[in-house]
């Protein structure tokens, strides 16, 4: 499942885009960064849960229906809007010579290849391939040199007329000719390419690539031939579904399924989809993972209804209390208090069947190959400043922020330490020691280096002008002043006489005048107020205080629910202060709370300015776990006196509108891993250029952060051929990156799946890709019973 925060077609774009920044860090730290060798580089991997079995004990025949967020706009997975649909549909269709292994390692796959290696560095790099002889494509030729001169062709950005996102490595070959034999395909480049293993996978057909047409517009539809173990049969668009047959000309283990089909299913929609028996497989949230577990324990024996959902947080008070005024004498009362009943009775009833039919799935959990990162725009404004940014990064509990995600879904929760490698791959190696760890003091202590201090905020300029404008603006102030201090006499009045009658109408407890006051929790104690000053606290009945705290669930305050993008939400961290939240109603005559002597309490300014950053968060019902995240580091940074305005905007626009064009301070999203970080990542830790225009030209490094030391790391590694210097290269940039701080890595994605409990070899695949000639019911345990299932 596609998911907001994952930047869509992302993998070895080609460089058309760059971004600016004012120079190179310095880093006497970074001088010993160069790895010792690989024992910094062991960390513990989550293993796949794809509930795998021999081939022996899966059943023959049957489908598989897969759900996918969308129809694919293209098959073609070299056009900028191909999409994960596209990457899952081609994996079943296309050949990839080195797929990933579950620690993240490209592997030859010897369904295709007997053979690839480097048999030549000098005078240039030459890499020969020995195809397997059984490999033919769907209409019966062989696999062979022409699919690779044509590929290379279209991808390498010499002609225009292919309309290409990546070209990466492809303009670097020389010349690509036929072997000792057919079977042997030579590909000599003009520039060393550490990253060779990455080219031709997926591999197309001559007849998808060999034309501009063909390869533009040929291929986003249909292939016309393919060399998997299933072949395309179908795509409908009416219903949203892409099905595969098995290939009869598959020259490997053949595939256990007759057909697979991927259906278009909405995220929102799959809990619905799973329940109608739509789907057998679907990436889902931590809210359907949790129902699935639940129908699982809770059967709802005897009869009972399950003990969860709709109807489960009644207390036996509360329903004697229902019975009651539903039998009771008041006629109108008791209809109403009946439909509600019988309406409870009804949404009940329908989620006990839903319960029910969720018990034919599993959940499959591991950690997708893929990462959050909080991203900071160092094109203007106070991020501008890396110590602004190294003190947002040093007041960050990452640790905290990764139990938040991973700890309840049962999944190990550990910080994220590289930008370039996940904990398991050969290039991981944890260079957050280059930025330090989490200190609020150092944090601090950076800021008022970078001169915002609590001080700076009180300093505020007159601000009006000479002459009589300047006079006039004057008397309308102490006008101003004179009208507040009239209304506060009158309130006081009205309260002094309240006091006198003893009481106050139960009226107007319930129905609070608009001069009742409200005590904004973490909006007291202002800097420059007397330590130990009173607040007096107005605040209305419990009834409004009741409606208030849902109207401000219902606009998202506590991240439950987002807004639109035409009216973006926006909170201030100091709605998250210790002592509840802004907004929050306390009781007549509640004194503020006593804050701690805390130096860094208040906001931190400069000139008269607040130090407040713009955080943007995606608002749809698929984003609840980046907006817990988002509420989380937003408080983290207020305790250092660094002030957060929230926005959550539409999951369409998040990235378009806002990430991609620079409007924002602070967002998250996530980033997919790669095993070719040296061609992969160039592109989202590049530095940046000016355009001719004065503007930034951007490519993927959205924080528009980056130093030359970071890009010459980049472009050493991608030349290297000896595998183990270029990965201490690449361990040496990220070092410098996470310095930079242009960017946080937190923790590796999530990754759940529901899967038909009968289904093998499926689930969450974690880094490895899927062995669809595998996948299949598992055949019964017991003599005689059905070794199929008819969807």
């Amino acid at each position: 499942m596609s998911h907001v925060g994952v930047p869509r077609g992302t993998s070895r774009k080609r460089r058309s885009l760059a971004l600016l920044t004012t120079g190179v860090l310095t880093l006497p730290v970074l001088a010993g960064c160069s790895s010792g060798g690989d024992e910094a580089t062991s960390a513990v991997v989550t293993p796949q849960d794809i509930a795998a079995a021999s081939r022996a004990q899966v059943a023959e025949g049957g489908t598989v229906n897969w759900a996918i967020d969308a129809m694919p706009a293209t098959l073609n997975a070299f056009q900028a809007d191909a999409d994960s649909a596209t990457t899952r549909i081609t994996g079943a269709l296309l050949p990839t010579l080195f797929p990933l292994d579950a620690k993240g390692r490209p592997q030859l796959n010897p369904d295709y290849l007997e053979s690839a290696k480097v048999v030549e560095t000098e005078p240039k790099q030459v890499v020969l391939y020995r195809l397997n002889q059984q490999a033919v494509w769907s209409d019966g030729r062989e696999i062979g040199a022409p699919d690779f001169v044509a590929q290379w062709r279209a991808l390498s950005g010499k002609d225009s007329a292919f309309w290409t996102a990546r070209n990466a490595g492809y303009e670097r070959i020389d010349k690509i000719e036929r072997g000792a034999d057919d079977l042997e395909v030579k590909v000599t480049f003009a520039k060393p390419y550490a990253d060779w293993r990455s080219l031709f996978s997926p591999l197309y057909p001559k007849q998808v690539t060999g034309s501009p047409d063909a390869f533009n517009d040929g291929a986003r539809s249909t292939l016309k031939a393919t060399a998997g173990p299933f072949r395309l049969r179908e795509v409908d668009k009416e219903t949203g579904s892409v099905t595969l047959a098995r290939n009869p000309r598959w020259w490997g283990s053949p595939a256990k399924l007759d057909s697979l089909v991927f259906r278009a299913v909405k995220p929102q929609d799959r809990t619905e989809a799973l329940t109608e028996g739509k789907v057998d497989v679907a990436d889902i949230d931590a809210a359907a993972a949790n129902r699935i577990v639940q129908a699982a324990r809770d059967t709802g024996g005897n009869g009972a209804p399950p003990a969860h959902g709709p109807g489960s947080e009644v207390t036996p008070a509360q329903a004697l209390r229902s019975w009651a005024l539903a039998h009771g004498s008041d006629e109108e009362v008791a209809e109403e208090a009946q439909e509600a009943r019988d309406e409870k009775a009804r949404a009940a009833k329908a989620y006990a069947a839903e319960q029910s039919d969720l018990r034919a799935y599993v959940v499959r959990k591991s950690l997708e190959p893929a990462y959050t990162q909080l991203a900071l725009n160092g094109e203007s404004g106070p991020l501008a400043d890396d110590r602004v940014r190294r003190a947002v990064a040093r007041a960050l509990d990452r640790q905290e922020l990764a139990d938040t995600v991973l700890k309840p879904l049962g999944l190990p929760a550990e910080p994220l330490g590289s930008h370039l490698a996940l904990a398991g791959q050969p290039a991981y190696k944890d260079g957050s020691d280059a930025l330090g760890s989490q200190d609020t003091k150092e944090a601090q202590a950076l800021l008022a280096d970078a001169g915002w201090t609590r001080e700076g905020a009180l300093k505020k300029t007159d601000g009006t002008k000479a002459g009589s404008e300047g006079e006039k603006q004057k008397d309308t102030g102490r006008k101003e002043e004179e009208r507040a201090a009239k209304k506060e006499e009158e309130k006081a009045e009205k309260e002094e006489s309240a006091k006198e009658d003893g009481k106050t109408s139960d009226a107007a407890r319930r129905e609070p005048s608009e001069d009742d006051g409200l005590y904004i929790v973490g909006d007291d104690n202002k800097p420059g107020e007397a330590e130990g000053a009173a607040t007096h606290v107005i605040a209305p009945a419990p009834a409004a205080a009741v409606q208030g705290a849902a109207l401000l669930r219902q606009a998202g305050h506590l991240g439950e629910t987002g807004t639109s993008e035409d009216a973006p939400a926006r909170i201030t961290a100091q709605d998250r202060q210790p002592g509840g939240a802004a907004g929050a109603y306390a009781p007549v005559g509640t004194a503020a709370p006593v804050q701690a002597p805390d130096t860094a309490r208040g906001p931190l300014g400069k000139d008269g300015k607040a130090l407040t950053l713009r955080f943007v968060l995606p608002s749809g019902p698929g984003s609840e776990s980046l907006r817990s995240v988002g509420d989380r580091i937003a408080a983290m940074l207020d305790t250092i006196g660094i002030r957060t305005e929230i926005t959550k905007v539409s999951d369409d626009s998040y990235f378009r509108d806002h990430v991609a064009s620079g409007d924002y301070d602070l967002a998250l999203y996530s980033w997919p891993a790669t095993a070719y970080p040296a061609t992969d990542n160039r592109p989202i830790f590049a530095k940046p250029v000016p355009a001719t225009d004065g503007s930034l030209l951007v490519e993927q490094n959205y924080s528009r952060v980056g130093t030359d030391h970071i890009d010459q790391l980049f472009d050493e590694a991608v030349s290297e051929l000896d595998e183990k210097t270029s990965r201490d290269l690449m361990k040496q940039a990220d070092a410098r990156i996470w310095a930079a701080a242009g960017s946080i890595p937190l923790y590796q994605r999530p990754q759940l799946v529901a899967t038909d409990r009968k289904l093998v070899n499926v689930g969450a695949f974690g880094f490895g890709v899927p062995h669809y000639q595998d996948i299949g019911f598992k055949k019964p345990q017991s003599a005689g019973a059905p070794a199929n299932k008819t969807k």
